[in-house]
């Protein structure tokens, strides 16, 4: 059985095994399964505005598939009490351990690896600040967000960077049984 398949066939129904916990994305669409409901998920086009709060929503998205990743490569999409116990862990894990163990998974790639390494720094750096004129972003030179090329850069390097991730998402969701994730559904 193909995604879409799954995706077709779970339409039909309103309740579900609340022992599931799937984010998946089809045909740039994305879905999350969770507590027994199907809910629409992120946009796969990421809008970035020059604030504080635009940029924060949009690597909360990014960290939020990072943890997704570690969750279907270590558990699936079980939501049982190792879920819940796995989801407590990663929240002590820090975002750059996260990403250094993508590339000792060979996740990521060591490029991709630093892009992610220098785009979260930018995280870090909006998190402890008042206003985004006191962020740098560091790709190979520093710029300065509060410039308009400066963000520019910055908003096209997160903007590709989010397309990639989504792309790594998909090849991790590839390796579901869609069949098995059918019958685990069932109530």
């Amino acid at each position: 059985m193909k995604d879409y398949d799954f995706l077709k066939l779970i339409k039909k129904q309103k309740k579900f095994s609340s022992y599931i916990r799937l984010y998946f994305i089809i045909n740039n669409k994305h879905y999350f399964l969770n507590q027994g409901i199907l809910k629409i998920g992120f946009e796969s086009k990421l809008t970035i505005s020059k604030n504080r709060e635009s940029l924060i929503l949009a690597f909360s998205k990014m960290s939020f598939l990072f943890d997704e990743i570690i969750r279907l490569r270590i558990i699936g999409y079980s939501n049982r009490k190792e879920s819940t116990e796995l989801l407590y862990l990663l929240n002590l894990i820090p975002i750059n351990r996260k990403i250094r163990t993508f590339l000792d998974w060979k996740v990521f790639d060591p490029d991709y690896t630093r892009e992610m390494s220098r785009l979260f720094e930018v995280r870090n750096d909006t998190i402890h600040c008042v206003s985004l004129n006191e962020v740098k972003y560091n790709p190979k030179n520093i710029v300065s967000l509060s410039n308009e090329l400066g963000f520019k850069k910055f908003r096209i390097d997160l903007e590709t960077a989010w397309k990639k991730l989504l792309k790594v998402y998909v090849l991790e969701q590839e390796k579901i049984d869609w069949s098995k994730l059918l019958n685990d559904l069932k109530l």
